[in-house]
């Protein structure tokens, strides 16, 4: 069977949401959970697209918020698959929010999910290779590779990291905590 590849571009998907008085906060801004279930969705249907198969979230690597979302704003959410592997894939998102009033755009939020594919049975599928078409492509695809790497060294920190030495304890001391270990 011969390998199958997609452009980044095939990839794409944008949504567009009018920010109501019910997404907001407290403080009146638009809520940060319900700007995360956007980008599950966008990641979800980005990651589909592209492979085909029906997706599930594996981890959500990074999520900026840079700036608040005011009700009334109409907030765009623009994906595109940055990276593939086996049955994964991450998936970059842009968030903008625009005063429809006055056209001003701001960046909002950048995140990135990684989306694994799965068939009927829910067991994990290869996804096509990736056609990276020009250096934007290839700046996101190379920004993921760093992500997966920091991603492995962090993992593998955690795992040698010995949180019960002498050393360790001594040098959370000079932290806003307090250590009260039976």
């Amino acid at each position: 069977m011969e390998k199958i590849y997609k452009t980044v571009a095939s990839s794409h998907v944008s949504i567009s949401v009018l920010m109501l008085p019910s997404h907001t906060n407290f403080s009146g801004k638009i809520h940060g959970g319900y700007i995360l279930s956007l980008l599950d969705q966008i990641a979800f249907a980005c990651g589909s697209k592209f492979s085909g198969n029906y997706c599930v979230t594996a981890s959500v690597d990074t999520v900026n918020f840079l700036k608040p979302i005011e009700v009334g704003e109409l907030v765009t959410m623009k994906a595109s698959v940055n990276y593939v592997g086996k049955s994964s894939m991450i998936v970059g998102i842009r968030v903008e929010a625009e005063n429809i009033q006055t056209g001003y755009k701001k960046h909002c939020n950048s995140s990135y999910f990684t989306m694994v594919a799965k068939d009927n049975e829910g067991n994990s599928v290869a996804v096509p290779g990736l056609i990276l078409s020009n250096f934007e492509d290839v700046k996101r695809f190379c920004n993921s590779l760093k992500q997966i790497a920091l991603k492995k060294e962090r993992d593998l920190h955690e795992e040698v990291f010995n949180y019960t030495s002498k050393e360790t304890l001594e040098g959370l001391k000079k932290y806003n905590i307090q250590i009260n270990l039976d």
